[in-house]
């Protein structure tokens, strides 16, 4: 007893892998949208801050060469060197103070922007002091200060620099780590020997300003700003409270190298900065992914109930012509896919009862061998499948290519039906074997290819229908073993005869392969072989008829040899009596 399961339409049963898709695809276009706008507000926040610390970075390596440059000047200068180491009265001291000395050190007070303190010791005391503002208090005017040598040279960081012979360089001295300063100090030498140190310049800065300023480093959203002394490894400048103890894997850390300084700019980007905007980011693609998930999947369910009435009428119709019913006719309201396809089924219903009529009623005896022939061709499997495959197409929306295959349909059918007609133009058997060709490659897509090479002068003769197509559909059923496979048709006229040729480089047959699929006994498409052999033997006579040449695993060469001519066995052998 057979087992009653629970009918489900096939359109329905398309809607669970069509749900699965459209959730799979939500999802996936959901991740890459967080994902993307997540690392776009990431790069851009890296790249404002990188910005900021290339900015930085100018404005100190510019303002440092200004200062080198107010430093190598007074190197170089032999009249200002002359005018320290000049040892003279009182008074001669003092004029060369006035008019050497002070124009030197109060010029590029004027000429540098920000405020600095210009300090220049001086040996033996030969110079009034110019003490300037107090040097333990911030900077708040440019200012210049002559000093006596004495008084820094039992200072800890001199003694270090004369150790080490340092000398021209930038660091952090006295109270400049207190104040937030930095020095550039510089020997004078003299021009006589070269050896002699006969002044020491210092040049001091607030670091705040080599920053020129800190807008774009938001440190009261957690970024911390550092200027690092590479050489000392430590901090001589911070902006900001990150808490390094916390672990470094919490920070982005960028760092700035100023050129010609071991000095680093070193910018510790908090993670949580970065992706400050990715919970509403997340909030607001889930929303989208989520109506568009409920939209989609209401379209379908419409969809799906519209198509599958209409696909239930069309699978009735083929069942009823499964059982030889090809009275029975559809109608559809409207003007779409449907309704070609109602309508080309009942253009074929009706074609195939008329042929079925004109050749069993009128011509039994004479045309039963091509009636077996466009039975095996016209198969209820190939047309089911087909239609199973317009019906998948329709619940996927693939509006374009259900139409595609329609057409095709349509056209193969009235191609194979020929008006009845046995005999047909070389041309239009070629037209049934492309349009064939074209129903697949709507399902294989690109996989096959296809070479025609047919001599014209032969195209409008006459030939019997459905003679290579069923050679071109047992490449797709039994050749095909790798992705792709070549199909090539050729034609030629050999004196009085037609040679055709179907040619594929598929998997080939072995010698007693080809022998029972020429007697008919092969179980992969012996049948149609032997059927289209016998047809032409019937009408042409024994000479003609086909022929295989295949190698297993390089393909196979089926040959067809006609008369040239709209001829048959009967007229021949008229003629023959003449």
């Amino acid at each position: 007893m057979r087992r009653l399961t629970k009918y489900m339409p096939f359109t329905y049963k398309m809607m669970i892998p069509y749900l699965l898709l459209v959730l799979m695809t939500d999802v996936f276009i959901g991740y890459i949208s967080y994902s993307m706008l997540t690392d776009s507000r990431t790069e851009m926040a890296e790249t404002n801050v990188r910005t900021g610390m290339e900015q930085a970075r100018n404005n100190i390596r510019y303002q440092m060469d200004e200062i080198q440059r107010m430093s190598d000047n007074l190197f170089a200068s032999q009249p200002f060197q002359r005018a320290i180491e000049l040892k003279g009265t009182p008074f001669e001291n003092y004029l060369t103070l006035i008019d050497d000395i002070l124009p030197q050190l109060t010029a590029p007070l004027q000429l540098f922007g920000n405020q600095i303190r210009f300090m220049l010791y001086t040996p033996d005391n030969i110079y009034n002091v110019v003490p300037g503002d107090n040097l333990d208090e911030p900077i708040v005017d440019s200012d210049y200060y002559i000093l006596p040598l004495e008084d820094i040279t039992g200072e800890e960081w001199f003694q270090s620099l004369q150790d080490s012979k340092r000398d021209n360089i930038w660091l952090q001295i006295d109270t400049d780590q207190k104040l937030n300063n930095i020095s550039h100090v510089r020997r004078l030498i003299s021009f006589s020997d070269n050896k002699t140190m006969v002044g020491f310049i210092r040049i001091t800065v607030k670091l705040e300003d080599l920053f020129g300023g800190f807008e774009t480093f938001p440190v009261e959203e957690g970024i911390t700003l550092r200027l690092m002394d590479r050489a000392a490894g430590t901090a001589i400048f911070q902006r900001g409270t990150a808490d390094y103890d916390a672990g470094r894997d919490k920070f982005l850390s960028l760092h700035e190298q100023i050129p010609g300084s071991d000095l680093v700019i070193e910018t510790l980007v908090p993670q949580k900065y970065l992706t400050q905007d990715a919970g509403r980011l997340r909030m607001v693609i889930l929303a989208a992914c989520t109506l568009s998930f409920v939209v989609m999947t209401l379209i379908g369910f419409v969809v799906a109930r519209i198509s599958g009435r209409k696909m239930s009428r069309i699978v009735g119709l083929v069942r009823a012509f499964q059982e030889g019913n090809f009275q029975k006719r559809i109608r559809f309201s409207g003007n779409d896919e449907f309704v070609q396809i109602a309508d080309s089924f009942n253009d074929m219903a009706a074609n195939i009862q008329e042929l079925i009529n004109r050749v069993y009623v009128q011509e039994v005896s004479k045309k039963q061998a091509e009636l077996e022939a466009l039975q095996a061709q016209i198969n209820p499997h190939f047309l089911y499948n087909t239609l199973s495959t317009i019906g998948s197409l329709a619940n996927l929306g693939e509006i374009g290519k259900v139409t595609q295959m329609v057409e095709g349909l349509s056209h193969f059918y009235r191609l194979t039906l020929n008006q009845g007609n046995v005999y047909i133009e070389l041309k239009k058997e070629m037209e049934q074997v492309e349009t064939y060709l074209d129903i697949q490659r709507v399902k294989y897509a690109d996989t096959f290819n296809l070479y025609v090479d047919v001599d014209e002068e032969i195209m409008h003769m006459q030939v019997i229908k459905l003679l290579l197509q069923p050679f071109v559909e047992n490449v797709f059923k039994h050749a095909w073993f790798g992705k792709t496979i070549s199909i090539r048709l050729t034609g030629r006229r050999v004196g009085d005869n037609i040679e055709l040729k179907v040619i594929d480089n598929g998997v080939g047959m072995r010698p007693e392969d080809v022998r029972k699929m020429m007697d008919g006994h092969s179980q992969t498409g012996g049948y149609g072989v032997k059927n289209v052999n016998e047809r032409i033997k019937l009408r042409y006579g024994d000479e003609y008829g086909v022929t295989i040449a295949s190698i297993y695993g390089a393909g196979t060469t089926v040959q067809l040899l006609l008369p040239a001519g709209h001829t048959d066995r009967a007229e021949i052998e008229e003629q023959s009596r003449r």
